[in-house]
């Protein structure tokens, strides 16, 4: 199966943004590790419509416009990994999950590595929201980003959320 992509500059980097038919399928990193999201061909196509509409989101965010996307999403992994991908979806903007908070969320708090492993692989990067997802003890750990745009990313949430109190 082939994936349409488009590039955007972003304050945390050069995205890729990546549709399987009308669904967004991935936002990967400029330094991404190969192979964490598996995909097919991708074939540029600036004028995807999906890739179009998640541009425009993206950019609102980074903005302080936007706090919650608006799009399909195409989650490709295990049932586990989609479970996790869809927990994040449930943090709430400007908030923070630990990876035990996630694991006892989905019914097994002896998961919290497994929390972990999901975690890294989420394909949908800053719209299901991995960076919200901190270690038990407050610290910022492993982001496939970059420790520096997943604290971008946390302030900017909360800078926004100050803005609006």
């Amino acid at each position: 199966m082939h994936y349409a992509c488009k590039f955007l500059e972003s304050p945390v980097g050069l995205l890729t943004l990546v549709a399987r038919g009308p669904k967004l399928a991935a936002i990967l990193w400029e330094d991404d590790r190969p192979n964490r999201v598996r995909l097919g061909e991708l074939q540029e196509q600036g004028d995807h419509p999906m890739l179009v509409r998640t541009a425009t989101q993206l950019q609102e965010y980074f903005a302080g416009e936007r706090q919650q996307f608006e799009l399909a999403l195409d989650f490709a992994g295990t049932d586990f990994q989609v479970q996790v991908w869809h927990a994040l979806l449930a943090i709430p903007f400007g908030e923070t999950r630990s990876y035990l908070d996630i694991a006892t969320q989905l019914g097994n708090p002896k998961a919290v590595r497994a929390v972990g492993a999901a975690n890294g692989r989420n394909p949908i990067s800053i719209v299901a929201p991995c960076h919200r997802v901190i270690g038990s003890s407050g610290s910022l750990t492993g982001f496939a980003g970059g420790l520096p745009a997943k604290q971008f990313l946390l302030n900017l949430e909360r800078r926004d959320l100050l803005s609006v109190c």
